[in-house]
């Protein structure tokens, strides 16, 4: 029996070009054309080694693995439909991947009380504490995680690589993607 409830297909989406995923703040051009053809075969009736117990969150799943490799337009495909805060939260970032930051911070309003703000919070915290000082990251170090906040800092930096809050950011983007990635693959699984 195995533990880990995603499925070889979705896991192999995962490994795809795993040094090159989910790196660009506001990515211009899809990822990897290898995990894109993969994505296009799978539906989230693929992405469990089980029938999924809640539908709409193994639909997250789809919606996050889109975003994992930057294919905005098929994760906005898949998010819009679900009307849940976890596909308002994929939403969100889609949003803000692609720049759309006043329309980011519109889907980050309809996920407050989603379960994984204060985890969040408290991971953020985690890497904000080792980075220099500075106002935009010290908001996001106090409470729960504010999405919001985070799209201001995404906007900030996002042009400027050599901004020592751009990998921070960065950082921070990937913790947000992980640890709803978890949440939905617990939910969806029933764990």
């Amino acid at each position: 029996m195995t533990l880990d409830p995603l499925s070889d297909a979705a896991r192999m989406v995962l490994r795809t070009d795993v040094n090159t995923a989910y790196t660009t703040l506001v990515p211009r051009k899809s990822g990897s054309a290898d995990a894109g053809e993969r994505l296009h075969a799978l539906s989230p009736a693929d992405l469990l080694t089980k029938p999924a117990v809640d539908g709409n969150e193994a639909a997250c799943l789809l919606a996050g693995l889109w975003l994992w490799h930057d294919y905005l337009d098929e994760s906005h495909n898949v998010s819009q439909q679900i009307e849940t805060p976890s596909g308002s939260f994929w939403h969100a970032i889609m949003h803000r991947q692609e720049g759309d930051f006043g329309n980011a911070k519109y889907w980050y309003a309809k996920v407050r009380g989603h379960p994984i703000l204060a985890s969040l919070g408290e991971q953020a915290r985690g890497i904000v504490n080792h980075a220099p000082a500075d106002k935009a990251l010290l908001r996001l170090s106090t409470g729960n995680w504010d999405g919001s906040t985070f799209v201001d800092l995404v906007q900030q930096v996002h042009e400027s690589p050599s901004d020592p809050r751009y990998e921070v950011a960065i950082a921070l983007q990937q913790m947000e993607w992980r640890v709803l990635f978890d949440h939905n693959t617990r939910t969806a699984s029933g764990q």
